[in-house]
């Protein structure tokens, strides 16, 4: 279901449904012509009135108030305002079962907000790079984290219009942030990674190398002039790669590797470990149009190993079985895909190619589940540089495909096309190999 539809989770957000944020507001004239047509149209949707009396009551109950009147007066009464916040922050620190002092909530709403804000710094610094400056967040609205202040300014005609979208906006981020935070906390994620990593250094990883140590390696690779697959790849050491004139085509691309044993071989293996981030959780639970972390969030713990062939990929899955067993675990694999010597598989997220090449499952150790997408050289090559393949097209197509690119930054209010800037940023990534 698209985050745009009818039956959006995020209806709120929405700029062509009853939330939308307009050019002006006005809380002194209800009976006006435009409120009447509003009201008019509202009572056509039984589904729209419902949400609509929802969120009304939520933000009554939040304010403490019992009429839009209350909303007015709060905007005239900065004493009774910060009264309000206070209540509030201790319902909301309720609502995220933050069992603190109500100092801490605060510093918990803090983070809440550098998380919202967070989500449109990594998309202005990535996915819009070239329209950074279009969708920076407003000076008014990056220096509040006051959810009360943040709600009272949705309301507030002195306030542009897209200063207003965005206190909305960083509201329903921040929300998503609270429910990210309390799903942490129950599954205890850092205690679990930390055992993770802890697993991987005394169980799998080479007792020949020190914690942390790697070789240096580079990737020599040759690519199609059509779409710049990896057709050859060798392993240069660093006296190799020194002074090396690539010639057209060719690519070299440095890597630090751990090593395993197996047998009585030490096999190399680069290794990027990955806890994704709160901001990261919420662009996904906004790709999956969903409010609920435990839901829409099964990957918070994930390893990429790259190694030389198919062969080293075998006994790497099969060495962190028997690392495991030793561990006193039992390993499960779960939603096995492979793709790494052809073929396709049914890809489930929006945007993503089934003909990206890689080995992916989900690891059960215990209490911890954990993602494991394995790539041979030649397949991490074409996972980061294959036109119609690589993961930075991937990250164009999720966010617009998806219609988050629309909901966080919407026409009417950021003048932007996106349709227009997705072709582009898909256009600039494909060249540039």
């Amino acid at each position: 279901m698209s985050v745009l539809s009818d039956q959006s989770v995020f209806a709120a957000m929405k700029q062509d449904g009853p939330f939308a944020v307009g050019e002006e507001v006005s809380l002194e004239h209800p009976f006006s012509l435009a409120h009447r047509q509003w009201v008019k149209h509202l009572l056509t949707d039984q589904v729209l009135k419902t949400k609509y009396r929802a969120v009304r009551s939520q933000i009554f109950n939040l304010l403490q108030i019992h009429s839009y009147a209350g909303i007015q007066q709060l905007l005239k009464d900065p004493e009774l305002r910060e009264i309000v916040s206070e209540q509030a922050n201790l319902l909301l620190g309720r609502l995220f079962n933050l069992d603190v002092e109500g100092h801490e909530i605060h510093t918990r709403m803090r983070e809440f907000a550098a998380t919202a804000d967070a989500v449109i710094d990594y998309l202005r610094n990535k996915v819009f790079a070239p329209y950074a400056s279009h969708i920076e967040i407003s000076n008014e609205i990056g220096t509040i984290h006051d959810p009360v202040e943040l709600l009272l300014m949705i309301f507030d005609d002195a306030y542009h219009q897209k200063v207003r979208f965005e206190a909305k906006r960083k509201l329903v981020l921040m929300n998503l942030a609270g429910a990210i935070d309390q799903r942490e906390r129950e599954t205890e994620i850092e205690a679990r990674f930390a055992g993770f990593l802890r697993f991987l250094n005394d169980y799998v990883w080479s007792q020949e190398l020190r914690i942390g140590e790697h070789r240096h390696a580079y990737l020599l690779s040759e690519h199609d002039p059509k779409d710049y697959r990896c057709l050859k790849v060798r392993v240069l050491d660093k006296e190799a790669a020194q002074g090396l004139e690539l010639q057209p085509l060719q690519r070299l691309t440095f890597i630090k590797r751990r090593l395993f044993r197996a047998g009585n071989k030490d096999i190399p293996v680069y290794v990027s470990m990955r806890r994704k981030g709160p901001a990261a959780k919420v662009l996904k639970l906004l790709r999956k149009n969903e409010k609920n972390p435990a839901v829409a969030v099964d990957d918070e713990l994930g390893l990429m190993a790259v190694l030389d062939g198919r062969a080293e990929v075998t006994r790497f899955v099969d060495h962190l079985s028997k690392a495991a067993a030793r561990s006193g675990v039992l390993m499960t694999q779960e939603d096995i895909s492979d793709t790494l010597t052809g073929g396709g598989y049914a890809a489930k997220s929006t945007g993503s190619s089934g003909a990206t090449p890689m080995l992916k499952f989900f690891a059960r150790l215990g209490d911890t589940r954990v993602e494991f997408i394995i790539h041979t050289n030649q397949s991490y090559l074409d996972y980061n540089l294959r036109r119609g393949v690589s993961h930075d097209e991937y990250e164009v197509r999720r966010i617009f495909d998806s219609g988050v690119a629309e909901l966080l930054f919407p026409s009417d209010v950021f003048q932007l096309d996106m349709a227009s800037i997705r072709d582009e940023q898909m256009a600039r990534f494909r060249d540039r190999g």
